[in-house]
């Protein structure tokens, strides 16, 4: 008997299955080698910015400047000084017993700020007018004794003796009235000396002994007060700036000034020279100059930090008035591609920022677009430099 044949028909080879197996194998065998090629490239490029040193450059900062100072020679910095200053104390030694200032008061000169205690030099002061009326009183009998007589001698009813001893007492009882007014005058120039009094216009800056504590001239002890308040003449304050020798030169008696102080950066006072101290401080190369002011609000106080701008012109109402304009110097500006551009730095990298620029201002070129007050930006950049370069600063 015949075996029967086995029924082969089917059975079939899935070439659709083979052949997508086959095309997925064919593109990761191209894509495996892409992927480590990238991620080699990526680490060099990562690598090679890790390693690469960075180079050093200038910076600077934009910043707000007033159009006034594009004609400035030369800027120091100084203090508010006042010119007319005093320590007030008392001639005489005693306890305080009355003050009748504080700080910020304005007085007058001649006005009592202070009193001593003074019980003893009344007394004294009573006493010595009392001897002063007893000897008027003498001096009252004394001149009516002498004319009396005067007019018995000149009569003949009185010798020549009882004339000279009366015109004697007269000459006693004068001079009695001699001292017992001098007298007075030193009880009273002592009890003077209990008030302590301004010597003249201004402004109590600082309060410096409390009633109750003994004040004494020059603090003569080591529980006592020399001054109990210091004041200052407030129509004195000048700015006390040091000029280095190298730039006195530039500086002469008389040039205007712009004075910025630093408790009020907004506000900027006009000034003009008033002297040139001469002598220089040996250690710090410098020399003094005085800068009064031409125009001067109450916010002025001795003391203040501030900063001179010597100017080659005076100040036009007009300029002092302008407001302030961003500027950056102008060598930090890079024309390139028709464009105005600076390097600006962030996190140790430049990055290229395009600017639109206004007027020169001396060294300096407006920013109407494209910065921010404060912005740091590479001053003098090298050639070659460009965005995402590492950088420090010198």
């Amino acid at each position: 008997m015949n075996p029967e044949k086995p029924d082969i028909s089917s059975l079939r080879i899935a070439r659709h299955e083979s052949d997508s197996n086959s095309s997925s194998g064919n593109i990761w065998k191209y894509l495996v080698p892409l992927l480590l090629i990238a991620l080699v490239t990526a680490g060099f490029l990562i690598l090679r910015s890790a390693l690469s040193p960075a180079a050093e450059v200038e910076t600077t900062s934009a910043s707000l400047t007033y159009p006034a100072q594009a004609n400035a020679v030369l800027t120091a910095n100084g203090y508010v000084v006042a010119q007319r200053k005093a320590a007030v104390a008392s001639k005489g030694t005693g306890r305080l017993v009355y003050l009748g200032v504080e700080e910020g008061d304005h007085v007058v000169k001649g006005q009592v700020i202070g009193r001593l205690e003074d019980q003893d030099v009344v007394a004294a002061l009573a006493k010595a007018r009392a001897d002063m009326a007893v000897a008027q009183a003498d001096s009252f009998d004394a001149t009516t004794s002498l004319h009396r007589e005067q007019a018995l001698y000149d009569a003949r009813l009185a010798s020549k003796a009882d004339l000279d001893a009366a015109e004697a007492r007269y000459l006693r009882t004068m001079a009695s009235i001699g001292s017992a007014r001098a007298a007075v005058d030193g009880a009273e120039v002592a009890l003077e000396y209990t008030r302590i009094r301004a010597p003249f216009d201004g402004t109590v800056l600082t309060k410096d002994a409390d009633v109750g504590e003994v004040v004494a001239p020059f603090a003569a002890s080591a529980n006592s007060r020399g001054a109990i308040v210091s004041m200052a003449d407030m129509n004195s304050l000048q700015v006390e700036a040091d000029v280095s020798e190298s730039n006195i030169t530039r500086v002469r008696v008389g040039q205007p000034c712009e004075i910025t102080l630093d408790a009020y950066p907004d506000t900027r006072y006009r000034g003009i020279v008033h002297k040139i101290v001469p002598t220089a401080d040996r250690a710090k190369a410098t020399v003094l100059t005085k800068v009064a002011f031409t125009d001067r609000d109450e916010r002025v106080l001795p003391d203040m930090s501030a900063k001179v701008a010597f100017l080659s012109s005076p100040l036009s109402d007009s300029a002092a008035a302008a407001p302030p304009k961003l500027t950056i110097p102008a060598t930090a500006l890079i024309e390139r591609d028709g464009r105005s551009l600076v390097l600006a730095v962030g996190d140790g990298v430049v990055k290229e920022v395009p600017v639109r620029t206004g007027a020169r201002m001396g060294s300096l070129v407006e920013i109407t677009e494209g910065l921010s007050q404060g912005e740091t930006i590479v001053n003098r950049p090298p050639a070659g430099l460009s965005s995402g370069a590492k950088v420090k600063a010198r």
